[in-house]
């Protein structure tokens, strides 16, 4: 494993707690080694975790569609990489990456998981997602629970997901055993 996708806020949230463990993510992915592969955003979580990742003296890749910039800014000393749309960001951030850690976020992160979900169902990837924050996405975890035991998604679909209290447990759940 070389390079972690990071979905979360481009919001910081009302908890201070929640740009806390923003900032020990991406310092826990520096310190692993690993690459941040992020939203390219200087706002909210996705700032947060850029820049101290940064800090540790982590590679970090942005990749942030160009209508983007004037709103959440492109966060200066990452490598950055501007798309067209969303859809092409999301794209270039799972082909650059080897797995997935999601924090706290609103609508745009939701679509991103999901979006990961179905591409790993219908086979386009096998790479692992592990959330961290595991009160906020505890609904999460059982509705998807929820679907699987309903038959409207494999039974597996839990299996290639894991929720943690804290960054660090969720990257050593993505490393390969």
């Amino acid at each position: 494993m070389r390079s972690i996708c990071l979905f979360c806020g481009s919001g910081a949230g009302h908890d201070p707690a929640f740009a806390a463990m923003a900032r020990e993510t991406g310092r826990t992915i520096a310190r692993a080694g690993l690459r941040l592969v992020y939203g390219g955003a200087q706002t909210g979580l996705m700032g947060e975790a850029a820049r101290a990742a940064l800090a540790e003296g982590g590679a970090v890749l942005g990749v942030i569609p160009e209508f983007l910039i004037p709103v959440e800014g492109a966060q200066d000393g990452v490598e950055l990489r501007i798309t067209a749309t969303l859809a092409s960001r999301k794209a270039m951030m799972t082909a650059e990456a080897d797995a997935f850690l999601i924090l706290p976020g609103g609508a745009g992160t939701l679509e991103e998981v999901f979006d990961m979900i179905v591409q790993r169902q219908s086979g386009q990837h096998i790479k692992p997602a592990a959330f961290v924050g595991a009160d906020f996405w505890a609904p999460l975890e059982g509705l998807l629970g929820q679907i699987a035991r309903s038959g409207f998604a494999d039974a597996g679909l839990l299996e290639a997901l894991s929720f943690h209290a804290d960054p660090a447990a969720a990257l050593a759940a993505l490393s390969p055993q």
